[in-house]
């Protein structure tokens, strides 16, 4: 299976994808440039191109993530900052041959209207994508709840993504973190929530999975990530998730703690052991 981490790029694109082959990836994510910034970044292409070849002569698979700012909903100060700083991201990914860039489903607050959130956020995918015509795919991802229900469930995204004007230029990214402490996936439930998926037709769009345990039990909307071995969610039931064969190729990546004693390196490995790979 393609599991693989969350990346520092601070030796570069093609450094971080060397960097992927050293710890046993076999996929990885980025942040494209600073992850505190909205700032469109004057990038390195070669550097990009040579990530690009690197990852597809070692078979890597590799998403990008967009800074912490970005908000799909933001209002009218702020959102010509975040298309542009998205296209700037899609840009970015697409040189270095990623499937996509992750960005969180939008929650707009203090509001009287409750479909003014989703009208924002059609707006501006479609605002963004009708600029862009790369092959990088903007990767909705559901939410944990911590800010309220919105973006959390399966019905949503996939909504969002068919109400736009560009759902061919849409993916999904499913975070299991989220999706546990949303309570959409309870641990027990996996085969409800496969069912659901499919039905829908959530995963014939799926690219992409941020595999992350919980560090506080499901329904409790908190967003805290937990190494695998260590969480809420109990590993037979994440060796379920794992074991679906909806998923295919795509890539898992691991945005969980990394310390020196439970390394990323060790917790790939820890997976690799864990599916008999």
């Amino acid at each position: 299976m393609r599991f693989g981490s969350h990346i520092s790029i601070r030796d570069g694109y093609l450094g971080a994808a060397r960097h992927a082959t050293k710890i046993g990836a076999r996929s990885f994510q980025y942040f494209p440039k600073n992850p505190r910034s909205l700032s469109v970044k004057k990038y390195d292409r070669r550097d990009a191109i040579e990530c690009a070849e690197f990852c597809k002569e070692h078979d890597l698979l590799t998403i990008a993530h967009t800074p912490y700012p970005t908000n799909l909903v933001a209002d009218e100060k702020q959102i010509q900052l975040v298309q542009d700083s998205l296209l700037n991201d899609l840009e970015i990914a697409n040189e270095c041959g990623s499937i996509g860039v992750v960005v969180h489903f939008g929650v707009l607050k203090n509001t009287e209207n409750p479909l003014e959130g989703y009208q924002r956020m059609i707006q501006t995918l479609n605002d963004v994508l009708s600029r862009w015509d790369g092959e990088a795919l903007a990767l909705l991802e559901n939410n944990a709840g911590k800010s309220g229900p919105t973006g959390t469930t399966i019905e949503e995204l996939v909504q969002i993504r068919q109400l736009t004007d560009y759902p061919d230029k849409i993916g999904f990214c499913l975070d299991t973190c989220h999706v546990f402490a949303s309570g959409v996936w309870t641990g027990d439930n996996w085969s409800d929530v496969e069912a659901k998926g499919i039905e829908l037709g959530y995963f014939e769009h799926l690219k992409a999975v941020h595999l992350n345990n919980s560090a506080y039990p499901t329904r409790s909307m908190k967003d805290r990530h937990a190494n695998i071995p260590y969480g809420e969610i109990k590993v037979e039931q994440i060796k379920e998730l794992l074991s679906s064969s909806i998923f295919g190729e795509i890539p898992f990546v691991l945005e969980t703690p990394h310390e020196s004693r439970f390394s990323h390196q060790d917790e790939i490995a820890y997976l690799n052991e864990l599916m008999g790979e």
